[in-house]
C-alpha cells in the first residue's frame, strides 16, 4: 500500500518515510508511527507522519 490515503494509516503501524532531507534521494527510512501531521483524506506525494524516534516525513509504503 502507498502512503497517500490517510485512513490506511493507523498510530503505531510501521511505516518507510522519505524525509525532507532525502526527496532528492529518495532515500527511506523505517519506523514506527506516533503522529499524523496531515490533515487532508489524501495526499499526492504521501501523509505527513512523525515517528517515534521524532523524525518526520512522507509516507511511501505500509509495512504493517
Amino acid at each position: 500500500m502507498n502512503g497517500q490515503n490517510r485512513s490506511d494509516i493507523k498510530i503505531g503501524s510501521k511505516v518507510k518515510i522519505v524525509l525532507k532531507a532525502d526527496q532528492r534521494t529518495g532515500k527511506l527510512t523505517e519506523g514506527v508511527v506516533k503522529k499524523l501531521l496531515t490533515n487532508s483524506s489524501s495526499h499526492p506525494h504521501g501523509i505527513k507522519v512523525m515517528l517515534e524516534d521524532g523524525q518526520v516525513g512522507r509516507v511511501q509504503e505500509i509495512l504493517g
